[in-house]
């Protein structure tokens, strides 16, 4: 190959990205126009980005797309190589007419690795059935400040919660052919004051012990192909630049051989924005050299400038053949070099190409029924009911007054749906889902998937009840007096009142979450604090019951609705099937299971803070804020109840290599079927490095008939008491240890002391990651 050939299968091309002049990643328009595609075809191309994430087009005739312009990347280069073509995956395939499911802030509070994978098989298999190679997700970011915009991205605030749902997705999209992508790598979530592209400031061990481990599991465990640098520098080496990232950990420990993708306009932002290079060639030499592999989404460093860095020696031939080698066998292991390749997907197996896109429109579906069930399955198991007076189920036994549905139960006379987000179809979707990411700058095409507000749910959900909407204020625009006392009205003449709140997902302030919808406090958006207090006062000593709902993608703090809303029930951006399981809560016939992947704060100001916290970073009697939670990592209610108990230890005392085994039962006392989710932490009381009071390191969803009794046998092996010492390395050290086994973080039911025997043991990453759990009824 020349070396153009080589460079040529080195970047992308993203030829519509901006036809609208909507941007859609961060800086873009900072770069110049890509070349057009021919200019680039005689020498070949490495990856085609976004064919059916840029602008509406119709499954069918997107692949039908995607096919032609293959057909011409290969006959018209010398060696007939096909492009890798990727797309977004976040929440769904992004395009248009597919399937949205929940967030991944959502897929955190199912806790529900194996339902997060079913997912991902089926987002995978759309993908791949219309010609796709490549997704980007998941986000394996762990949470750290959740005023930073794409906490709705993410999977949660605790790494190992992070790394078992992320690594399940991975394990979904590869196994339908799909190339999964971890992102961000590494440490963006930690920027100062969540601050989207902020620099990041992280020690030794917060980077290998909090931001480190979720992409580590999900290269050992789950086979993912590619990962994507992240923005941001930590300590001042952007992670683009960072051989100690890209190579020496990524590669030569971790065992990772596959391809590293730059995030978008990553390379050329080492010179416009991190000012590590002096021209457009110094930021491709420093790329490559580091071990990043692909520019995307489109030419810029790697072509004209690379090519002269090359001739001046400024970077020797052999970091580019490493670099197309990986490329080559990444492209050879999806078949994309076999002699009998064709570029027809298998969507269009049957169909007559010559025929033309009108003939073929609406032929390929993305949004069947069966992957409507697996996103309503998940929506439902996502939901969060914070906290419950009584009040919930709305529905109530036949004989405490209202209307009847001819099912023994009762529904409130009238329902007041309060909130900015009780009529917004979107108010289910986050800022990667097709309607919002790309859909909002084509207001003329239609979603392409049915997306029911949440006054149509609550309306088949509560027939007989009279549903009155008023929208009080909006997400982030100021409330009127006029609409307050609408409000104010609506409450006062309901039994029972949905105060409907949250956000509205978008890009770069376009919305109050997303990426580059940074918050600068955990006050709910605009005035919707004001509205909520304002219902309050309204039914203050009446017997109106208020039910706060939440669709959001981050907590908020939620002021006196903690103490004084009959229920709140939490859903982060649930999916095109998350307002029916939203109304199918608050009427009782959903059982709610969903629980916290990230802390609710009590104080908007007391970020950033998580339950991973170390004795100082909790309420003390030196500092005047206090970052104590209002419902903390892990919480959530249900409408049974669960008792915990016949705790038995094999062993207290074991060797650093060693392992403890115990187990206890729960049992469903309440009255009807419903989800505990155990889960296992860890406490150590001393260590030679400071540690957090506790963290998770293992759990498990427990689905129980009323009466319903299970035994549950944990095998905890020592390895998952370790840590990075002083010097770097990790270590188990030996010394007393307590597991304790909760509901949540903050709702220990049982513990179990250990001593860890023996010398100090030096682990890597061949240790073992989880403790072993097995349920049988009894």
């Amino acid at each position: 190959m020349t070396v153009e050939e080589k460079l040529a299968q080195l970047y992308g091309l993203w030829a519509g990205a901006s036809a609208d002049g909507a941007e859609v990643a961060p800086h873009q328009h900072d770069m110049e126009a890509p070349p057009a595609l021919d200019e680039l075809l005689p020498y070949g191309l490495g990856q085609l980005t976004r064919p059916f994430g840029t602008v509406p087009v119709d499954p069918a005739v997107g692949a039908l797309s995607l096919m032609r312009t293959q057909e011409r990347v290969v006959a018209a280069s010398r060696f007939g190589i096909p492009a890798m073509a990727h797309d977004e995956c976040l929440a769904g395939f992004a395009a248009w007419g597919a399937t949205t499911y929940p967030v991944p802030l959502s897929w955190g509070a199912s806790f529900d690795p194996e339902l997060v994978r079913a997912m991902a098989g089926a987002i995978g298999r759309d993908m791949r059935a219309v010609g796709l190679h490549q997704g980007l997700a998941p986000v394996l970011d762990v949470v750290r400040d959740a005023r930073w915009g794409r906490v709705e991205e993410t999977i949660g605030e605790d790494p190992y919660l992070t790394g078992t749902v992320g690594t399940a997705y991975v394990r979904g999209l590869e196994s339908a052919g799909i190339v999964a992508t971890l992102k961000h790598f590494a440490g963006y979530a930690a920027s100062r004051g969540g601050r989207n592209l902020a620099p990041v400031s992280l020690g030794v061990r917060e980077l290998a012990d909090v931001v480190l481990p979720p992409f580590e599991m999900a290269v050992r465990e789950g086979g993912a192909r590619s990962v994507m640098s992240a923005y941001n520098d930590i300590d001042g080496v952007p992670c683009a630049a960072d051989d100690r990232l890209l190579t020496r950990l990524l590669r030569e420990e971790w065992g990772f051989e596959g391809t590293v993708v730059a995030d978008y306009f990553g390379v050329g932002f080492l010179r416009t924005l991190h000012g590590v290079a002096g021209d457009w060639g110094g930021a491709a030499v420093a790329a490559l050299t580091a071990g990043l592999d692909v520019e995307l989404p489109t030419v810029k460093t790697f072509g004209q400038p690379l090519r002269d860095a090359l001739a001046e020696g400024r970077l020797p031939v052999a970091a580019v053949d490493r670099a197309v080698r990986r490329v080559l066998t990444q492209k050879a292991g999806l078949g994309l070099l076999d002699p009998g390749w064709s570029p027809r997907p298998d969507a269009l197996a049957g169909a007559d190409p010559a025929a033309g896109p009108e003939a073929l429109r609406a032929t390929v579906t993305l949004d069947s029924s069966a992957h409507r069930a697996v996103s309503r399955r998940l929506a439902e198991r996502s939901v969060i009911l914070l906290s419950n007076d009584g009040t919930l189920p709305l529905n109530s036994p036949a004989g405490a007054g209202g209307h009847g549905g001819g099912t023994g139960l009762v529904s409130p006379a009238r329902i007041a749906l309060i909130g900015p987000q009780g009529d917004s179809p979107t108010a289910v979707l986050g800022c990667y889902s097709f309607p919002v990411h790309v859909g909002a700058h084509h207001p003329e095409t239609p979603a392409g998937i049915e997306l029911p507000t949440l006054r149509e749910a609550l309306a088949a959900e509560f027939p007989e009840s009279e549903l009155v909407t008023v929208a009080g204020t909006g997400i982030d625009t100021p409330a009127t007096e006029e609409g307050i006392a609408e409000a104010v009205r609506a409450a006062r003449a309901a039994d029972a009142v949905v105060l409907a709140l949250g956000d509205r997902a978008g890009l770069f302030g376009r919305g109050t979450s997303g990426e580059g919808c940074d918050a600068e406090s955990l006050d709910l958006p605009g005035t919707q604090g004001r509205l909520l207090d304002a219902v309050l006062d309204a039914v203050h000593g009446t017997t109106t019951r208020v039910v706060v709902t939440l669709l959001a993608g981050r907590p908020y703090a939620l002021g006196r609705a903690v103490e004084e809303a009959g229920a709140i029930v939490q859903a982060f951006f649930p999916g095109q099937e998350g307002t029916p399981a939203v109304a199918g809560v608050l009427s009782g016939r959903i059982n709610p299971s969903g629980r916290l992947p990230v802390s609710v704060p009590r104080l908007p100001g007391a970020q950033p803070s998580t339950y991973l916290a170390a004795p100082l970073a909790r309420r003390s009697d030196v500092s005047t804020i206090d970052p104590t939670p209002a419902f903390a990592f892990g919480h959530g209610l249900t409408y049974t109840a669960f008792t915990w108990g016949e705790l038995t230890t094999a062993v207290t005392t074991l060797p650093t290599d060693g392992a403890a085994a115990f187990s206890f039962t729960v049992t469903n006392t309440g009255g009807r079927a419903g989800a505990e989710v155990v889960q296992l932490y860890l406490h150590d009381p001393v260590a030679s490095a400071v540690q957090p009071v506790q963290r998770l390191v293992g759990y498990v969803r427990l689905p129980l008939a009323a009466g319903e009794r299970a035994r549950v046998s944990v095998t905890l092996p020592a390895d998952l008491a370790s840590f990075t010492g002083r010097d770097g390395r990790r270590i188990v050290e030996p010394g007393a240890l307590e597991v304790r086994l909760g509901a949540s973080s903050t709702d220990v039911r049982l513990t179990a002391a250990l001593t860890l025997t023996g010398p100090v043991r030096s682990v890597d990453h061949t240790r073992a990651l989880h403790a072993g759990l097995h349920v049988e009824s009894v």
